[in-house]
């Protein structure tokens, strides 16, 4: 069954909306998940979008499946205290220096989150045919229950949550444009999560999930 989070703030399609300026704590079995509706205004959201766009160091990442070579279906760069290096879907990104915008960012999701990140994966879904398939951020250089600090800026996109033990819990969650969800505690054990391609037009969106990476485990991971 689809998780019926919030009836009072769903709109038609079933979707978990939420009020200007909400702060909702998502019922979820097995998981921990907070929502920010306005976590940034929409002043800093619209400044943030467009000198990120314009100034992280997009890359278009590679990906082997099946003996064959495919482009990952949106531009991604990560971001990290002295190369904190991070392995994700076989390919491993190493840590630019942070800079100004996000730092400043990293700043105002730490208070939200109660939490230290030193570093973030970015990546820019350029319509509605970029995607991330279903996935969990379960790396073992992210420990046993992390906390992951997703910021939304752009195109409001719907973040789609399946428990990977019970095929019938699933829910829908909108991310609209300055939004931060936080996921803490067994989230990551037990859900699987991903941003579908859509057929409707959309313009870009801009996902930064910040995250506090163990640099030693990392390394190795990275040698493997």
């Amino acid at each position: 069954m689809t998780m019926d989070l919030f009836s009072q703030s769903q709109n038609a399609n079933g979707l978990v909306g939420s009020e200007t300026g909400a702060v909702q704590e998502i019922p979820l079995v097995d998981g921990e998940l907070t929502l920010h509706t306005n976590g940034f205004s929409t002043q800093e959201a619209d400044h943030y979008f467009t000198q990120l766009q314009e100034s992280l160091a997009w890359t278009q990442e590679k990906i082997s499946m099946y003996g064959k070579t495919h482009n990952v279906p949106r531009l991604s760069a990560w971001y990290g205290d002295d190369g904190v290096p991070y392995t994700y879907s076989g390919i491993t990104a190493y840590g630019l220096p942070w800079t100004e915008s996000l730092q400043a960012i990293k700043a105002k999701v730490e208070q939200l989150a109660s939490a230290h990140f030193n570093s973030v994966l970015a990546n820019l879904y350029r319509d509605g045919s970029d995607s991330v398939s279903w996935h969990a951020d379960d790396e073992s250089e992210l420990g046993p229950a992390p906390v992951i600090a997703s910021v939304s800026l752009g195109q409001e996109r719907t973040f789609q949550l399946k428990h990977k033990f019970d095929k019938t819990l699933k829910t829908n969650v909108l991310l609209p444009h300055g939004s931060v969800l936080i996921m803490r505690g067994a989230t990551q054990q037990h859900w699987l999560h991903q941003i579908a391609k859509s057929r409707r037009a959309m313009s870009p969106r801009i996902n930064l999930t910040f995250r506090l990476v163990d640099k030693r485990l990392a390394e190795a991971s990275a040698k493997r």
